[in-house]
């Protein structure tokens, strides 16, 4: 039995198409002997738990020492604990990942801000930064409403894989749901595609 983080970023939360295709596959790795019924399963809802933009205040509050820290400062660091704890708790992340104007939801920005967090989830070494969160297994189901994968317009897989990597996680799987706004065929070939994939990947 393992433990299952969902992030869902869609700004439509549980009924986002992101969302419920990550759901869909939390759902189908339940049912995986090797992982069980008996999985513990943590949902992490960006639009229902929006966190802060980063300000010079909250990074001060990450960054003092927690004996130092003032009350405000000290609630601060552990709304950031928190989310750092589910992440490391966390055999396999799956991640809900809308395509919002090239880029990823402000909301998840805002998560990946408050979890990057140097002698936490990554520490500066001679030859350069190192993830702590090791030995982790990523999925991130993106959604799209035109079709940019492997081309200069998808901002987001780099991206993501890049800060994923950065804190260790480096065995992350894209699935992609694409042409959503293109019509009702082309969302329909889409989401198919996705649930395809779901299909191979808990098989």
């Amino acid at each position: 039995m393992q433990t299952i983080l969902q992030i869902n970023a869609s700004l439509f939360g549980e009924a986002g198409q992101s969302s419920r295709l990550a759901g869909e596959f939390v759902r189908a790795l339940t049912t995986l002997p090797h992982i069980g019924s008996g999985s513990t399963v943590i949902v992490r809802d960006l639009a229902q738990q929006p966190l802060p933009h980063l300000t010079a205040e909250r990074f001060q509050a990450l960054t003092t020492p927690a004996a130092e820290r003032t009350p405000e400062q000290a609630r601060v660091a552990a709304e950031s604990d928190a989310l750092v704890d589910e992440l490391r708790r966390a055999d396999v992340i799956v991640l809900g990942l809308p395509m919002y104007n090239f880029g990823v939801p402000s909301t998840l920005k805002a998560y990946f801000d408050h979890v990057a967090r140097a002698g936490v989830t990554f520490r500066y070494t001679a030859t350069g930064p190192e993830g702590l969160l090791k030995g982790k297994k990523a999925y991130v189901f993106a959604t799209r409403g035109g079709r940019h994968a492997g081309t200069p317009a998808d901002l987001q897989t780099g991206y993501v894989r890049l800060f994923l990597g950065f804190l260790g996680i480096e065995d992350v799987e894209f699935v992609y749901a694409e042409g959503l706004a293109m019509g009702p065929e082309s969302r329909e070939a889409g989401l198919a595609t996705a649930e395809t994939r779901i299909e191979q990947l808990a098989a």
